[in-house]
């Protein structure tokens, strides 16, 4: 049994087999799953687990060199946008797409984590650093 770390199986795996540039979503409870993209479902009721524990959880544990945000958090979040922002630096942070754009580049990550997250745009596409130069 692990002795610290995310104890989530799945999680763990993905974030073991993840590569450079490669993407994980952590989406509030209402983001849609593209098909073929796996899909692990932590939401328990609404609100548990929070978008902010899943982040800070997988922050720990996963080299981040990207967060990419849609526009409409800033404004239709702003108390995600500067959790993110306090978390990561802005230098990290893309919030460039529109959250129709967002959607899209859902297609591409290696995972979708849900939470029970009930607030507006509490979505993130985390970008896979490196942990070497």
């Amino acid at each position: 049994m692990k002795k610290q770390g995310i104890l989530n199986s799945h999680i763990s795996k993905v974030l073991s087999d993840l590569g450079h540039t490669d993407t994980i979503v952590i989406a509030d409870a209402g983001l849609p799953v593209p098909e073929g993209v796996p899909k692990i479902d932590l939401s328990l009721k609404l609100g548990t687990p929070s978008f902010q524990e899943v982040v800070e959880l997988i922050a720990d544990d996963m080299v981040i060199e990207k967060v990419i945000l849609a526009t409409e958090i800033k404004a239709g979040n702003p108390e995600a946008m500067q959790f993110i922002t306090d978390k990561f630096g802005d230098e990290a942070i893309d919030v460039s797409i529109s959250h129709e754009q967002f959607k899209v580049l859902t297609r591409n990550a290696k995972v979708v984590i849900r939470t029970g997250e009930a607030t507006p745009y509490a979505n993130c596409i985390l970008q896979s650093g490196v942990i070497f130069g």
